[in-house]
């Protein structure tokens, strides 16, 4: 194996990270972000509070995209192994 196909392995394991992590992130940061905006008008500052909710989108969106994930996850080992074999 040369040094470019292990940077192009590398590159497509980080984009295939950032699919699989980006629905995740980017929920939990707009809830973070909604709860934020409704403890600052309110003056109600307790922590606890965001993680709920977070916790819940987050559950929702691993139920919902869970199959796209291991689909995707399968997909890039097989291509893995593959590589390995030949």
């Amino acid at each position: 194996m040369t040094t470019a196909e292990a940077m192009d392995i590398m590159r497509e394991a980080l984009v295939i990270a950032m699919k699989l992590s980006a629905p995740v992130l980017l929920l939990s940061m707009a809830i973070g972000i909604l709860i934020s905006i409704l403890q600052a008008a309110t003056q109600i500052h307790e922590q606890t509070i965001t993680f709920v909710p977070k916790l819940l989108v987050i559950a929702l969106v691993c139920l919902f995209t869970g199959s796209w994930m291991m689909q995707t996850m399968q997909e890039f080992t097989q291509e893995l192994f593959i590589l390995m074999q030949g």
